[in-house]
């Protein structure tokens, strides 16, 4: 079992939630669609040669971009060994970054 933690801007969380269900994370014991979310404040500058979602990368001739605030919502997950592939993909094809920040995490659940 793994732990997922990943980052997305607020308006695209409830999205993301429903591909990672669909791939298969998100199953506790007699339930499904567990997640938990909590909402904070994400910050990066965007390089030469990115393509952000929000903000701008670096003009030609400048020496960096400013910046950049976003509101985001922390979203937690288990994901079962074998879906960790496929919740993988379905992350990075639903989430709107061109580098979604997310890990898993090794999860031992007791019995």
């Amino acid at each position: 079992m793994r732990y997922l933690v990943v980052f997305v801007p607020d308006a695209a969380a409830e999205g993301l939630l429903e591909a990672l269900f669909a791939a298969g994370a998100g199953a506790l014991g007699n339930y499904d669609r567990c997640a938990y979310a909590a909402r904070g404040q994400g910050r990066f500058r965007p390089l030469a040669g990115s393509s952000p979602a929000v903000g701008e990368p670096p003009r030609e001739g400048e020496a960096a971009a400013a910046d950049v605030f976003v509101n985001e919502t922390r979203l937690e997950l288990l994901v079962p060994d074998e879906s960790v592939e496929a919740v993988t993909a379905a992350l990075r094809s639903a989430h709107p970054y061109e580098t979604p920040a997310f890990y898993f995490i090794a999860a031992e659940l007791p019995l």
